[in-house]
């Protein structure tokens, strides 16, 4: 299973990772993080799993916080590193 808190780095450039704002991309993998930590919370299936949802999702938090005061290179590694993750847990659903 990837491992998600541990983004591979894209080679694609920013332009061609996601025409949306760089925000909404790690809003999105957050998203993703939530509703999985809700769906965990109701089923659970292992203190761990919870424990690693959170982590990563904190993850996000610090990275969309970085965003702020990022410059373009590091908005656009952050960017790609969010969108590829998004496509991997999108083929997995919470």
């Amino acid at each position: 299973m990837h491992d998600p808190a541990s983004p591979s780095s894209s080679s694609e450039p920013a332009g061609e990772v996601s025409r949306r704002a760089p925000a909404d991309v790690v809003e999105e993998v957050m998203a993703w993080y939530s509703r999985a930590i809700l769906a965990e919370r109701r089923a659970p299936s292992s203190p761990e799993r919870l424990e690693q949802l959170l982590a990563q999702r904190q993850e996000c938090v610090r990275d969309r916080a970085r965003l702020e005061e990022a410059d373009a290179e590091e908005t656009a590694r952050i960017t790609a590193s969010y969108a590829a993750r998004l496509r991997e847990l999108g083929a997995t659903g919470p």
